[in-house]
């Protein structure tokens, strides 16, 4: 049920109250060389990290921080990515934030139209790992979002019990295969073969698989032999405070590793 929390902050607008700034990833896509996206993840001004902002989100501050995020990440990259850019732009959101689904993207849409960004870039991720009150209001907004033209995803993917639930609940365009999965794939025959079902699944479901937090070459060409060629991880860049890095920064795009 939407709640008058959200529904109030929709109709006035509040600022969040704490001051906080973004830092973009890049996202790689291995097959094509290009860069796929950034994701934006919230920091304090001073450079702190996500957990010294999320630590002073309450319930009753929720939907406006939400809100605030999804606004400054659009924002910065309308004022700093090249106009000729198709690189998306993936923002966390939290699904017990979204009263209603298209009253609450006015905010987004606004700051889209007003830096002149295409929402049509836009992917809205979302985490297994989230304390879901109301799957059937969850899988609303995700089937909301794609037909408002935005990408989703589940990020985390395998972190939990629920992974497999989820996507066939909320069927998104993309699963984000979490880190600790990933993490040393390449001397690990089981995580082989875990990640190797996923991909299968996943392809066969027609949805896209990002591998998050690749941090060495050898993870690298191992999933590169399993197809999955969109990646995240500190081996691509690390996040960068309002900053977004060229093409030409990144390793592994201009000349893909073999």
């Amino acid at each position: 049920m939407p709640s008058s929390i959200g529904c109030d902050g929709c109709r006035t607008a509040e600022p969040f109250p704490i001051a906080f700034t973004m830092a973009f990833q890049p996202i790689v896509d291995l097959e094509n060389s290009t860069v796929w996206g950034y994701e934006a993840l919230v920091r304090g001004i001073n450079g702190e990290g996500a957990g010294a902002v999320l630590e002073q989100v309450t319930e009753a501050n929720r939907y406006t921080f939400d809100q605030a995020c999804r606004v400054k990440a659009i924002e910065l990259a309308g004022e700093m990515l090249p106009r000729a850019s198709k690189a998306r732009l993936s923002i966390n959101f939290m699904p017990n934030a979204v009263y209603e689904p298209r009253a609450c993207i006015r905010a987004t849409l606004a700051a889209s139209a007003r830096v002149h960004f295409d929402p049509k870039r836009l992917m809205f991720e979302f985490t297994e790992n989230e304390h879901i009150i109301d799957t059937e209001h969850v899988r609303n907004i995700v089937s909301e979002y794609k037909r408002m033209g935005f990408l989703t995803a589940l990020d985390d993917f395998g972190a939990g019990y629920a992974g497999l639930g989820l996507l066939v609940k909320f069927q998104p365009d993309l699963i984000k295969i979490d880190m600790e999965l990933l993490r040393g794939v390449d001397q690990s025959a089981p995580s082989r073969a875990i990640v190797r079902a996923i991909a299968a699944m996943a392809e066969e479901l027609g949805i896209i698989v990002l591998a998050e937090g690749i941090e060495t070459e050898a993870e690298m060409k191992v999933l590169q032999g399993m197809g999955i060629n969109v990646m995240q991880g500190y081996l691509f860049g690390r996040p960068q405070i309002e900053a977004f890095a060229p093409t030409e920064d990144i390793p592994y795009l201009l000349k893909v590793a073999a």
